[in-house]
């Protein structure tokens, strides 16, 4: 059978990770024909890691694409270059996933799903996440009515815990220029998507509190706790950081049917009887509660993760399979990481969703004509296999 021929732009640690997975045949569809990376040193070091002789290697990735070489391209760039690259592959007909965050704010992320409309090439985000059997269940559940009206949602994301050491690994790393955030830009996207993607609805409102360079020497935020406001009046609290250790990862989602809690890759599904609401209208008891059922709920087992996402977009180019993640679903966790951001930079002031797309990069230019560069070894790879656990962290 014929095999997808893949191009991995950006060659450090996300770029090294899939390298790996391809040679350990984790991709059953695909092959890596084309690595692109500026640094030469990370270009042998990941054609040392695939031993394969007749893979090309380039600098310029746009020579690259007009090469010939590919069919299918991964961007594992820093964030700022994801959208560019995205564009320049789909101008030219050429399949693409990206990596996260879709981009580092709106205004270029939107131009990007402009073009993807235009082209007739398939366009993913890498949100491994979603292939998680638990967050799909969730989302089911959720969509089927089974916690009725939405009244709260709480994430504690705090499983981040990162050392000096790896924000030193990159001189774009932890900068306003580089990187264009900490926590919520790098961390925190997937469950920044996955918390508008299982509930099924954006917040209406937001309210960020942002720690920059709290536990670390950096310039961005590495402590984050936001507020959340829907349209029907539910509220939501999402609090994440790099500098707490042991960390937490917990969701729950509540509603006047029920309750949904998500933890240590566990979920229960607290049923009611009754809708909370009208038990509230009609009981003539003050203290009486709908009778609770405690679920378990059953799934399919699958948390397929990085490989689940590459190989069902190599088995849907082939047509054995529908496209899983819509690329342009991309823009949602944009639109709340620089609502967050925004709101912290203000001091907590609320922003209404849509974010203010100027004003944002107006507030983030400003920062980037302060940003200070790092002085360390671009050279250096670090293995972040260590980091796939419950959580992706990339």
């Amino acid at each position: 059978m014929k095999k997808i021929r893949f191009a991995i732009v950006g060659t450090g640690n996300q770029g090294g990770a899939y390298t790996k997975m391809f040679k350990e045949g984790k991709i059953q569809n695909g092959e890596i024909t084309a690595f692109c990376d500026l640094n030469p040193v990370k270009l042998e070091k990941v054609k040392n890691i695939l031993e394969k002789d007749d893979v090309a290697l380039f600098q310029d990735y746009k020579e690259m694409l007009d090469g010939g070489v590919c069919d299918a391209v991964l961007v594992e760039t820093p964030h700022y270059a994801h959208p560019e690259i995205v564009i320049e592959c789909l101008k030219r007909g050429i399949h693409v996933i990206c990596d996260k965050p879709a981009g580092v704010y709106t205004k270029q992320v939107r131009e990007m799903n402009e073009v993807a409309k235009q082209s007739n090439a398939h366009f993913a985000m890498l949100f491994n996440q979603r292939t998680n059997c638990v967050y799909r269940k969730m989302k089911e559940i959720i969509a089927s009515g089974g916690i009725g009206e939405l009244q709260r949602v709480n994430w504690i994301i705090t499983s981040w815990y990162r050392t000096q050491f790896y924000y030193d690994s990159g001189s774009w790393r932890a900068t306003w220029k580089g990187e264009g955030g900490g926590v919520l830009i790098n961390q925190c996207p997937h469950q920044i998507d996955l918390v508008q993607w299982i509930v099924g609805e954006m917040p209406k409102t937001v309210r960020g509190f942002c720690q920059y360079g709290k536990w670390h020497d950096i310039e961005v935020e590495d402590e984050v706790t936001a507020f959340f406001e829907y349209e029907n009046g539910a509220t939501g609290v999402f609090i994440t950081t790099t500098g707490e250790a042991p960390g937490t990862n917990r969701l729950e989602i509540s509603g006047t049917k029920g309750k949904l809690l998500c933890e240590n890759d566990e979920l229960v599904y607290y049923k009611l009887t009754e809708d909370s609401k009208e038990w509230s209208r009609t009981c003539q008891k003050g203290f009486a509660m709908p009778t609770v059922e405690m679920i378990k709920p059953e799934t399919d087992g699958k948390n397929e993760q990085h490989a689940g996402i590459i190989n069902n977009f190599a088995n849907a180019l082939l047509g054995m399979e529908e496209f899983f993640v819509d690329g342009t679903e991309g823009i949602h966790g944009v639109e709340l990481m620089n609502a967050i951001e925004l709101s912290g930079w203000k001091g907590g002031e609320k922003i209404v969703l849509p974010v203010d797309e100027e004003e944002y990069l107006r507030e983030l230019n400003a920062r980037i004509a302060l940003s200070k560069t790092k002085k360390v070894d671009d050279n250096r790879v670090i293995d972040n296999s260590m980091s796939y656990g419950i959580v992706d962290k990339k």
